[in-house]
């Protein structure tokens, strides 16, 4: 049996996932940021029988991301989990540069390549699972977090071609759409969150539907519906409903 790694697992959906997972004979390679949080993620996880391995780094560091890959070798399920966000106030125009960049790397070229160095190994084994955690806000062009939907879409693109191509190898590619998840990062939105659930709620929802293979998952369930219904409307029509937030 191949290590489960969970990137972002000191909170959130991330910390939720690994402690879903978190069972005798599991063992669970976990990255973060937070050494003092991740350790008690890990001692949860130890507490229910796993073997729990953490690894502290910036994900912005290409050397120490490649390297952690290479640690986490055989890699049976891959959640790439850690996300920035970041909404722009009213009256500004247009986000900070260096905010930009940060996001960018941690949103979508970490994961991405992330996913391409665990792709490997997992066809040669001829079996797999990548899990590329996006938004709800990968689908719309939301114009108080240009940067932030721009990432998940980009990621969204990616995680249907990348499915496409590993079909053939036994791996699956499965893009989690989340909305409104009680999270750190969705505490500090000014904005409402509607259809809100937990993170172990969520967790539950999306191991069950990745280990159905699923493509595409989005919780809490009401937003698919949301999605669905926004897909019907013209494109000129939701960029005039959208700008006015």
């Amino acid at each position: 049996m191949g290590n489960i790694l969970i990137s972002g697992a000191s909170s959130g959906i991330g910390a939720a996932l690994a402690k879903a997972y978190a069972a005798p004979g599991a063992k669970l390679v976990l990255w973060g940021r937070d050494h003092e949080r991740l350790d008690r993620i890990a001692e949860a996880c130890r507490g229910r029988g796993a073997e729990a391995d953490t690894q502290v780094f910036d994900l912005t560091d290409t050397a120490a991301l490649l390297a952690a890959l290479a640690a986490a070798e055989p890699v049976e399920i891959a959640y790439f989990n850690a996300g920035l966000g970041g909404s722009l106030a009213r009256d500004a125009v247009a986000q900070e540069p260096l905010h930009v960049a940060r996001m960018s790397a941690v949103n979508f070229s970490a994961p991405v390549i992330g996913a391409n160095c665990v792709a490997a190994g997992m066809a040669a084994r001829g079996s797999g699972r990548i899990v590329l955690i996006g938004s709800i806000a990968g689908l719309f062009p939301l114009p108080m977090a240009p940067v932030y939907s721009g990432t998940k879409a980009g990621l969204k693109m990616f995680a249907e071609a990348l499915s496409a191509r590993l079909a053939r190898h036994g791996v699956s590619v499965t893009l989690v759409s989340p909305g409104f998840i009680d999270t750190p990062m969705s505490r500090g939105l000014k904005e409402p969150r509607p259809f809100l659930i937990g993170p172990d709620q969520a967790a539950a929802v999306i191991k069950r539907k990745v280990a159905r293979g699923a493509r595409h998952v989005i919780v809490p369930w009401p937003f698919a519906i949301v999605a669905a219904i926004a897909g019907l409307i013209p494109g000129a029509l939701a960029r005039a409903i959208l700008s006015r937030f």
